[in-house]
């Protein structure tokens, strides 16, 4: 399956796990040094060939469609660390209600509610509210303290980032879920994850939480 087809088949899954409402949210994947983005307002779940932008790691427009006016995101994370090959960007309802929340903590703005989210994302910190499309949002990824694979856009939705599109996605859904796991709690007595669960699960998984990041390679 080809680059593009692969980005057409993750768009679908997007669209079906109910993350992208009407033509929001993009998503793009490398395919060796070019990045394969969503062209600007097109449903995700719709994508095909002549929808695709290609770009620099820089950025810049090599042809195809016109990129989505949000991949400084995805060059950002691109720039942050080799390990990530796969970017989903969405504005999936719970996800941007707790983007509209005072995060839990500095390095993640959901809680330890459940091991799958500390597993299969990780902390996940708040970034700075930022206009839609304002380069400003990726050199705030890209400068983020915080080691991650995964961040809130305040008052706007998620970014995650994967080694190939299908963990992007899964990631994304996961993310979604420990959101809405956070709003069907907040108020009440909840129970959080303790220090020792969340380090084992970290180290068994290898998965980022508390840890600073080495943000050498992005700033080269």
């Amino acid at each position: 399956m080809s680059a593009v087809e692969q980005l057409a088949e993750a768009g679908a899954r997007v669209v079906e796990a109910g993350l992208s409402p009407g033509s929001s949210g993009n998503i793009s994947v490398l395919d060796g040094d070019r990045v394969l983005l969503s062209g600007t307002g097109v449903p995700l779940g719709e994508l095909g060939p002549e929808d695709v932008a290609v770009l620099d790691l820089d950025g810049a427009h090599l042809g195809g469609a016109r990129p989505s006016k949000e991949w400084p995101l995805h060059v950002a994370f691109y720039r942050r660390s080799p390990e990530h090959r796969a970017v989903v960007h969405v504005h999936s309802p719970s996800a941007v209600a707790v983007a509209c929340l005072e995060p839990w903590a500095g390095h993640s703005a959901v809680p330890p509610l459940t091991p799958y989210f500390v597993m299969r994302v990780g902390q996940t910190p708040l970034l700075p509210y930022r206009a839609p499309g304002d380069p400003g949002l990726g050199s705030d990824l890209l400068e983020c303290p915080w080691e991650l694979r995964a961040a809130l856009l305040a008052n706007h939705g998620s970014v995650v980032a994967g080694a190939g599109l299908a963990e992007a996605v899964d990631r994304a859904v996961e993310l979604e879920e420990a959101c809405r796991i956070t709003l069907l709690t907040s108020g009440l007595a909840r129970r959080e994850l303790d220090a020792t669960a969340i380090a084992e699960l970290s180290r068994r998984w290898s998965s980022p939480w508390g840890g600073r990041a080495d943000l050498r390679r992005g700033v080269d």
